[in-house]
């Protein structure tokens, strides 16, 4: 929000305080501030001038040689081409940059020679000073701005073209739609510097008539419109706005068009009120229907764009059509014509949710939607149109008909909140007196009756009794807060049991030459096609990202594996030799409804940590990263099966790890065709564990165990099997069958080759056996050695080789 700081002279007195002053003071007291500029502040040594003569110029067919009159003791020669500097020109006043003056954007005038004639300055174009054609609607498109008759010779042009004004621009936040006007920021500032604020009341003449003989209004959905205003202006005139008002206007960056569409945005920036003209001679049989448009209806916009509306938009009508999208922007069917003679006035309010759906479904946000979808008061509607009118009357631009139409469905009763002094303080932490407090909030409007505060209209955004704590901190100086030290209990944070787990397995990651990374939980749906899963598989499932970035993070994704693929592609790409990385990442699984993901249902919410290498590790090795997570977690009931199914893995080296005869994850080599698909060469190993299964599994109460006091007798067993078995299995019938006394029992070689059956394997174990509290005998080894050869005779048909 732009705001001359002239303007504030209307409603307040701010004189003595400097630009400086004004930004930092109002950007304390709650106002934000995000810059105070001067309007002409690029422009230096331009004046008017006035030309005395005008010859051709001796070597050109279109220069002209000018003498002008700039308020010096001799003229001053310029030589120009502008095509409008004619011998008919003498008299005309006109901007003119002198020998060294500077214009908008840092261009530089200096004296030189045209074609060897001496030219010691510019004349100026309105272009070349940063003015629009609405700012001067008399000057010339393509030529030297010709200044109005009887402008003083040798001013400042800043001032004569009102660029001699400061602006402040605000950044106002969404709570405050108030101070989306002058007289808003009017209050603010006088409220800050403790002056004087009023808001005069319109007086609206008339011209007699009444406006019910020619309009009606029904608000049909009260609930999207609590507030409908309309008042007629006939015998219109367009023409354009006195300099004033197009001064102000281009100050706050808005282009002056003509009368009528300058005073709907005069008063919008006024007042904060967007306002709509219609031609009234559009209008079917005088009606003004207020309703949700209908199915199929669609409308033009003034923008020349053919929109089709839904039953959830707001539409303006008249007795047959929409004429505009409410909130929005007006019909094209009744924009204000060249030969209008009479039109409808509308100030209302609108549901300001309603009017951002609307606006963002057409795709089409103004600086009127941009007000309404943050909630105005419908108090300001009849002010706004009385002031519109007022206007109409001032300038001359037509006749007010008597009467106004106020359709109003608004709560007339201001909201009350509990007057609380002393809760105020203990919230802010100072010592104020209640009258000190009633005094602060009566700057900013606020009225207190009893224990009660009344609540002004416009200010919507106040609920709470913290919400008035606010305004008497900003009124009283939030540097004038003291600091105070906390009062309560200091409580020390703690880490949860599983967040404490989850930091134990990122740090076995870590210690084990894993590198962390992170990734988007949005992806392609093209990511389950590169690791491998058929159309058929369910995990292919996804919630759908409403509004996407794009194609490559269209949905939420339900494994991480495509992922970290891709960053150990991104490494492999730059030629890093070996790349290690582990991710904590969450994947989404959707609730289903008729085999699709219900999109009313937030998915299911779990967390995967991820690991991938290339180039370091043997598959082994990487199972041993995962031996020794569950060792550091405490996992006592671990086991590995093999897992041939696993699309994204290769089938003869990948496992699930089981916990408990529960799978908590799989792990193993990437199927050579993945591999190839992410351009990964080598092996490529990866891991996929369940979060929720490793900490329902982790045991966090670890049990010390003293050193042994006797020896141990270690024995070796190596035995025939069938290729197929796997070393894990005959490993748990050993301990299963050797009992107590077995303390461990390691692989130590597996053999195939020479000597030994096709389809058959060697696998060699070293047990050790040990007793807490005696030396073991031969006879009680060897009795656990049968118990143990018996086992895999049995289970896997085992011969003991010799």
């Amino acid at each position: 929000m732009k705001l001359p700081l002239s303007w504030l002279s209307d409603y307040t007195d701010i004189s003595g305080v400097t630009p400086r002053e004004y930004d930092a003071k109002l950007t304390m007291s709650g106002s934000k501030v995000e810059e105070v500029f001067y309007l002409g502040e690029e422009i230096e040594k331009v004046v008017t001038g006035e030309i005395l003569s005008v010859v051709d110029h001796p070597d050109s067919d279109h220069l002209k040689i000018c003498q002008l009159n700039v308020g010096q003791d001799e003229p001053v020669q310029i030589v120009t081409g502008a095509p409008n500097v004619t011998a008919g020109s003498v008299g005309e006043i006109c901007p003119v940059c002198l020998h060294k003056s500077t214009l908008p954007g840092g261009v530089k005038i200096t004296k030189g020679k045209l074609r060897g004639v001496p030219s010691n300055g510019m004349m100026c174009s309105f272009q070349e000073l940063g003015l629009t054609h609405g700012c001067v609607p008399y000057a010339c498109e393509n030529g030297i701005l010709f200044l109005p008759k009887g402008t003083a010779v040798g001013e400042d042009i800043k001032k004569v073209l009102g660029l001699d004004d400061y602006v402040a621009d605000f950044e106002i936040t969404s709570n405050r739609p108030d101070c989306l006007s002058v007289i808003g920021l009017a209050r603010e500032t006088a409220a800050t510097f403790g002056r004087p604020f009023s808001v005069r009341e319109p007086q609206v003449k008339g011209c007699g008539g009444d406006i019910r003989d020619d309009v009606s209004v029904e608000v049909m959905d009260t609930d999207l419109c609590p507030r409908y205003t309309a008042r007629i202006v006939k015998n219109i005139k367009i023409e354009p706005s006195p300099a004033w008002m197009r001064e102000r206007l281009h100050a706050c960056g808005v282009r002056p068009i003509n009368n009528i569409v300058d005073i709907t945005n005069y008063v919008m920036l006024e007042y904060g009120q967007p306002m709509h003209a219609f031609d009234y001679a559009c209008l079917s049989d005088g009606k003004i229907v207020v309703r949700r448009a209908k199915a199929g209806e669609s409308i033009q916009t003034l923008d020349g764009v053919d929109h089709e509306l839904t039953t959830a938009m707001l539409a303006i009508c008249d007795g047959e059509k929409p004429v505009a999208v409410a909130g929005v922007m007006g019909g094209a069917n009744s924009e204000i014509e060249a030969d209008t003679k009479t039109v409808v006035f509308e100030s209302a309010c609108f549901h300001g949710a309603t009017v951002r759906v609307t606006a963002k479904a057409l795709g089409m946000r103004t600086e009127a939607s941009g007000r309404f979808e943050k909630g105005l008061d419908p108090r300001q509607t009849m002010a706004a149109v009385q002031r519109a009118c007022e206007l109409v009357e001032e300038l001359g631009a037509g006749e007010v008909v008597d009467g106004v139409i106020d359709v109003d469905s608004s709560d007339p009763n201001p909201k009350r909140l509990p007057f609380e002094p002393e809760k105020m303080n203990a919230l802010l932490g100072i010592d104020l007196t209640r009258e000190e407090q009633i005094d602060y909030l009566a700057r900013l409007s606020f009225h207190v009756e009893g224990d009660e505060v009344i609540i002004p209209s416009f200010r919507t955004d106040i609920a709470r009794m913290c919400d008035l704590a606010e305004e008497v901190a900003r009124m009283y100086g939030y540097d004038r807060i003291p600091t105070t030290l906390y009062a309560g209990e200091m409580v020390q944070g703690e880490y949860t049991a599983k967040q404490q787990m989850e930091r134990t397995a990122t740090l076995v990651c870590r210690e084990a030459g894993f590198d962390e990374s992170m990734s988007h939980s949005f992806i392609s749906p093209k990511f389950y096609d590169m690791i491998g899963w058929p159309e058929n598989d369910p995990r292919r499932v996804s919630t759908t990202i409403l509004n996407p970035l794009g194609e490559d993070f269209s949905i939420m994704r339900t494994t991480v594996l495509p992922s970290m693929l891709d960053n150990l592609a991104h490494n492999h790409a730059h030629r890093n030799p070996t790349a290690s990385l582990y991710e904590m990442g969450m994947i989404y699984t959707p609730v289903l409804k008729d085999g699709k993901a219900d999109p009313t249902v937030l998915p299911h919410e779990e967390k995967i940590l991820t690991l991938a290498s290339y180039g370091r590790l043997s598959f082994f090795a990487f199972k041993g990263v995962i031996e020794a997570l569950c060792r550091e977690l405490n996992i006592k009931d671990a086991s590995f099966v093999p897992e041939k199914e696993n699309p994204s893995y290769h089938p003869g080296r990948c496992a699930t790890l089981l916990i408990g005869g529960e799978t908590a994850g799989v792990f193993g080599t990437v199927h050579p065709t993945v591999c190839k698909t992410y351009g990964l060469s080598g092996e490529v190993l990866a891991a996929e564990l369940s979060i929720d299964a490793l900490f329902a599994a982790a045991d966090p109460i670890k049990l010390y165990r003293a050193l042994p006091k006797f020896p141990a007798s270690t024995r070796d067993i190596a035995v025939l099997v069938d290729d197929a078995v796997p070393a894990a299995a005959i490993q748990s019938s050993i301990e299963k069958a050797a009992g107590g006394i077995l303390e461990s029992a390691k692989l130590f070689d597996v053999y195939k080759g020479q000597g030994i059956p096709e389809g058959k394997k060697s696998i060699a174990y070293s047990l050790i056996m040990r007793a807490p509290d005696r030396t073991l005998t031969d006879e009680e080894c060897d009795k656990a050695m049968k118990a143990a050869i018996a086992a895999l005779e049995q289970d896997f048909q085992a011969v003991l080789r010799g």
